[in-house]
């Protein structure tokens, strides 16, 4: 079952005895979890009715017998555990999985990992239990979910201020929908959210971003490239080296993959890359400045400076340093 299936049994009254929500993704559990403490119970009976605890500090037998109570005044009661991947035998919560009380709402949240499947709580989760396991979003998943929860909320973006957003942030899903709840409330009224909305409200500049670092490499534009950088050694937390060196390589890991494609149109690259529209075009762009041959040196100047950026054959050399030698290797032809 999915998190928007849930949320919708719940949202009708709908519940089950228990709900294991693990894995990478925090941002669904959190969504989950925070609906469940605030939301199924009224205001008034959550002083009655409603137990959280944490997994660090709350004991197995503390989370069993609160799920063993009756609630008080109400049908119903709700118990949350958070981070329980933290709590010291949680295997013992199988025996109280195995037989949960009707009128308890027992949500737990097991973050980072999903229980071994070779345990005996495991095989009790799958017929006890919804479980539901959470993974993070490949990178070229992040521009069609971040589109798709704008859209929910009523708002369009600019497909380079998608680009932007998406750059700057990264996959930290939680982070991306306060900025662009962020957005909405500064768009007083408009629906669209532009590249210069994206600059005036979350301080990413839209000349001086790792999209443009991407667009001036992929044009060999160098002064464009070295100017950009500069900006970057000027503001760190604009593009620390870390991610401007994986938003780099997955670029060209996928046009590495995209020039294998016989078919070079945009149809069949936007299937084989998984990504749409806009992103197309650059890798098109790209794959008329670079060859088979240039990406694969790319590919492996990208790892040799990714080594250097963690302090392997790096000497007293700072980032910016680094970065401008590692875009003119890219970027000139007789390198």
């Amino acid at each position: 079952m999915s998190v928007e299936q849930i949320l919708n049994e719940w949202s009708r009254k709908t519940y089950k005895p228990v709900y294991w929500l693990e894995g990478e993704e925090p941002y669904y559990i959190d969504k989950l979890t925070q609906f469940a403490e605030h939301n199924i119970l009224p205001a008034d009976q959550s002083s009655f009715n409603l137990s959280v605890f944490y997994g660090r500090d709350a004991k197995v037998d503390e989370v069993i017998n609160a799920c063993k109570r009756y609630p008080m005044f109400h049908e119903i009661q709700v118990v949350v555990l958070k981070e329980a991947q933290q709590m010291r035998d949680l295997d013992k919560l199988e025996t109280y999985i195995s037989n949960p009380l009707g009128s308890t709402i027992f949500v737990v949240a097991h973050k980072e990992k999903k229980v071994d499947g070779r345990s005996k709580l495991s095989k009790i989760l799958k017929t006890k239990a919804e479980v539901l396991s959470t993974k993070k979003l490949y990178d070229n998943e992040l521009p069609e979910w971040v589109s798709s929860m704008i859209k929910n909320k009523s708002l369009d973006i600019q497909s380079k201020a998608l680009h932007m957003l998406v750059g700057h942030i990264g996959n930290d899903l939680q982070r991306i929908e306060n900025e662009v709840d962020k957005l909405s409330i500064n768009l007083q009224g408009r629906k669209q959210i532009t590249e210069d909305d994206i600059e005036n409200f979350i301080g990413i500049s839209k000349e001086f971003n790792i999209f443009e670092l991407q667009a001036a490499i992929v044009n060999r534009d160098l002064p464009v490239a070295l100017n950009i950088i500069n900006y970057f050694s000027s503001n760190p937390k604009a593009a620390p080296i870390q991610l401007v060196l994986s938003t780099l390589f997955s670029f060209f890991s996928k046009l590495y993959i995209a020039s294998s494609i016989a078919s070079r149109d945009e149809y069949s690259l936007s299937a084989a890359l998984g990504v749409k529209g806009f992103f197309v075009k650059q890798y098109i762009q790209a794959m008329q400045q670079y060859n088979y041959t240039d990406i694969e040196k790319v590919l492996f100047l990208l790892q040799h400076y990714n080594l250097m950026s963690v302090g392997i054959g790096r000497v007293n050399v700072d980032d910016a340093s680094m970065l401008k030698e590692m875009v003119a290797k890219i970027v000139m032809r007789d390198s």
